[in-house]
């Protein structure tokens, strides 16, 4: 079987190949990949290369498929796993193995044969083992890939804690009916941990999301509004502490001065971190979600309140194989729906660039379906890009029936139409 896909041979070294697969083992299952989203974390492994902890030290002669938010339909089933997956079956990954013996290797950044962006790949035995090839019934592929970073976002909500005055035992989880704020909150993940927020079982009583962007907090209050989270029991306000009269005190008073049980840090930004700090209730954890560049990166703290108000942080990367369930369990029940967090779609041709430019591409999550040929193009841009071409015409007529969000429709359009890589 051959297959194409982008592989890295070191820092900034990505290139698109088409290569012959290997012949499946009976512990393997040969599959075919649909779509695949764009992480920063794969930014970070291309930049970095064999720095990157979980990259291989020899890529320059074994390379690896990058890609690790995947999703797409099994094609051919070793013996020793017949009983478990079946041909034709939808699937998608979870990348964080967390071997024993190799706690860093993950598809995507670690494995010749393995990684999101390809159309055909071979799943080791090892992720059977682990139990990280997870079953998908959704109807559109990209849900499948958004559940790896949904869970990233559930294993936050379940990784903050809580204390008991006089006990040693830690209460899992965000407070519900507290106070709980996602700072910088706007972009492609801060959009999902608000879709939780409002649709999680624990619910907060008070939502306040910040950002120093008007637009990105503008499109984000259109998605989910201030009348859908009331109808959850939710008061929820936007705040753009840019402006000179929007910051701690502000936030504070938003909760009488108690300040807020919950507190979520999207941005590796020194400031943002401090605020979230000092707008943390008693006994309030923050959660420092965003990943920094920096190996020496610091923001100050206040142990005044770690020592007499309990404040504590807590740091989630990544989440585990039961966040993923969840997360799979909540998109299958219509609970929540991460398409806001697409704002970008393209195909396998489109990877290297997009890869490595993420940082400098505005926008959320870069949406790859690995069989199509087609150029990074922000879903805003359809119409415009439609006045020429019928194809991303259509593309607009849907998803703008659709609040301007990426859907089931416009993928399978997207799929049917398209030009083959």
């Amino acid at each position: 079987m051959k297959t194409k896909a982008v592989r890295m041979y070191g820092k900034n070294d990505l290139r698109l190949e088409e290569f012959e697969l290997p012949e499946i083992q009976e512990d393997e299952i040969l599959a075919h990949i649909i779509s695949d989203s764009i992480c920063m974390s794969s930014y970070k492994a291309a930049i970095q290369g064999t720095d990157h902890k979980r990259v291989p030290k020899d890529i320059d002669k074994n390379p690896v498929i990058i890609g690790h938010e995947f999703c797409g339909e099994i094609i051919q089933v070793g013996s020793k796993w017949k009983n478990d997956f079946k041909p034709g079956q939808k699937f998608t990954v979870q990348p964080a193995l967390n071997q024993e013996d190799d706690p860093y290797a993950a598809p995507g950044y670690s494995f010749r044969y393995i990684g999101g962006n390809a159309t055909y790949i071979i799943i080791p035995s090892v992720v059977m083992e682990l139990g990280c090839l997870l079953p998908y019934e959704g109807d559109a592929f990209f849900y499948g890939s958004l559940a790896e970073p949904m869970s990233c976002i559930v294993g936050a909500f379940r990784a903050n804690y809580h204390t008991t005055p006089g006990s040693y035992d830690h209460k899992m989880g965000v407070v519900e009916g507290g106070n709980m704020a996602i700072l910088a909150g706007v972009g492609p993940m801060g959009l999902g941990a608000i879709d939780l927020a409002l649709h999680n079982e624990r619910k907060p009583r008070l939502l306040v999301v910040t950002d120093i962007n008007e637009e990105r907090l503008e499109r984000a209050a259109s998605i989910y509004t201030v009348e859908e989270a009331a109808k959850n029991g939710i008061k929820l306000v936007y705040v753009n502490t840019s402006a000179p009269d929007k910051g701690v005190d502000y936030l504070m008073s938003l909760t009488d001065g108690k300040g807020y049980d919950d507190v979520f840090v999207f941005a590796p930004v020194k400031s943002v971190i401090e605020m979230g700090d000092q707008i943390l209730g008693y006994d309030g954890c923050l959660n420092f979600f965003a990943g920094p560049n920096q190996q020496k990166f610091y923001a100050n703290f206040n142990f005044y309140n770690v020592h007499y108000n309990a404040t504590h942080i807590v740091g989630t990367s990544g989440g585990n194989t039961e966040d993923m369930r969840i997360s799979l369990d909540m998109m299958g029940k219509g609970l929540i729906s991460p398409a806001s967090m697409i704002t970008h779609v393209g195909g396998l041709n489109s990877v290297i660039e997009t890869t490595l430019n993420l940082p400098n591409i505005p926008g959320g999550k870069k949406l790859v379906y690995t069989n199509i040929d087609m150029e990074l193009t922000a879903i805003k841009d359809f119409r415009e890009k439609g006045k020429t071409d019928p194809f991303f015409a259509k593309l607009a007529d849907i998803v703008e029936q659709n609040n301007g969000l990426w859907c089931a429709e416009a993928e399978k359009y997207l799929l049917t139409n398209s030009k083959p890589i």
